[in-house]
């Protein structure tokens, strides 16, 4: 069966079928440390943790985060609109670059190939919400654990390049990109998103696969927006449309939604909502455990791992501190391969657990800037719930 076939008819059937475990909008939930995956899986998916199935919204366990890399059947899905295409011809697919441009182009996924430098880069994909339920009190909006995330090899061509062979016209300094999710209601503002051109570099790339493999269809089939450091946001999938500008656009994805207060803090009260805001950008530093897992029974004096990932925005990561005693003495977890600066580093530590009963295991990262993840206590509110990056806390038992 052809690859457009099978997704013209198994995407609508595992809507159907999983439209009764679909979670009502508003509801809150635990994070996914306590959440169990759903019985049922989307195509090129296993059973992930489920919140929605229109827009599609799935979430990775933790225990996935011990390698550098996220398989793609266990890769997090975050669509904003309902109405995402059931077929796509790769054959006669195109993105239109249009706008201050010298010629307006329209390239097929073959002319991607073919006509320009082919190109790669390891980056962590993180939605701004992640971790939102462990906010106090939660903010509305998808209650993510911690898994709404991942890290890929990704495989496309420059978005440099690609303007560059369409040419800029003088003036030009804003790039607008949306793909082929669209609205249930005709009122519901599209999806997308602006950059500015001083926003770019070699590592932003319009990309076809992930992890050696063509894009999950779910990831953004046949191609997405890469932008390595960026929440993901920014990172539009299925992507139809590069419009360039010589002037910012309002538009409500950019100018209402995914924004925090512009403060030192970037946080504000429930009681007094802040009066600037900013759009989220790059991501701040950030590590999970993946093993053990909350919960999980450990043996009294056995050689216990401990399993995570740590990222940043870029700077790359410096370092990852462990505590086995609620935070009172850290000590130094050693790194695996560096993969790149916008990739996970993964990090391993060994103990013995001499007490039994319960134990608290904690991580945090610092990047080479010595930025470093605070606890939670000191995390500042915002509304939308977003940027949340306090040290995890794993609770064991040792028997």
């Amino acid at each position: 069966m052809k690859r457009r076939d099978f997704f013209k008819t198994s995407i609508a059937a595992s809507a159907a079928v999983l439209g009764s475990t679909s979670l009502a909008a508003g509801e809150t939930h635990q994070p996914n440390e306590t959440r169990k995956v759903s019985k049922y899986a989307f195509p090129e998916k296993r059973p992930l943790i489920t919140y929605s199935d229109r827009p599609p919204l799935l979430e990775t366990p933790l225990s996935v985060f011990t390698e550098e890399f996220t398989p793609n059947d266990q890769f997090f899905v975050r669509w904003h609109l309902p109405d995402i295409p059931t077929y796509i011809d790769p054959d006669t697919y195109t993105i239109h670059i249009n706008g201050f441009v010298k010629k307006e182009l329209k390239i097929s996924i073959a002319d991607l190939k073919r006509d320009f430098e082919q190109v790669e880069v390891n980056a962590v994909v993180q939605c701004g919400g992640n971790s939102r339920s462990a906010f106090t009190p939660i903010p509305g909006g998808i209650q993510w654990g911690s898994g709404a995330m991942g890290c890929a090899r990704w495989k496309g061509v420059r978005l440099k390049d690609i303007l560059d062979k369409a040419g800029l016209l003088e003036g030009a300094k804003w790039i607008g990109f949306n793909g082929r999710e669209k609205a249930a209601y005709y009122k519901t503002p599209n999806f997308v998103r602006e950059l500015e051109l001083d926003e770019l570099d070699d590592h932003v790339i319009v990309a076809y696969e992930m992890n050696g493999e063509d894009l999950p269809y779910l990831n953004g089939y046949p191609l997405r927006l890469v932008l390595p450091g960026y929440y993901s946001d920014s990172w539009v999938k299925m992507l139809s449309n590069i419009t360039v500008t010589d002037k910012y656009k309002s538009l409500f994805f950019m100018d209402k939604a995914y924004r925090v207060p512009d403060n030192e803090c970037e946080c504000e009260t429930p009681e007094n909502k802040a009066k600037k805001t900013k759009p989220i950008t790059i991501m701040n530093v950030k590590s999970v455990i993946g093993y053990p897992e909350n919960g999980a029974k450990i043996y009294h004096n056995s050689q216990v791992v401990v399993r995570g990932v740590a990222w940043d925005g870029g700077y790359g990561i410096h370092k990852v501190l462990i505590s086995i005693d609620d935070g009172k003495t850290w000590e130094e977890a050693t790194l695996k391969e560096d993969m790149g600066r916008y990739a996970y580093r993964a990090f391993l530590f060994g103990f013995k657990p001499k007490k039994y009963g319960k134990l608290n295991i904690m991580a945090k990262a610092v990047n080479s800037l010595g930025e470093e993840q605070p606890l939670s206590k000191d995390i500042g509110w915002n509304r939308g719930g977003y940027k949340y990056n306090g040290i995890q806390v794993v609770n064991v038992e040792v028997v």
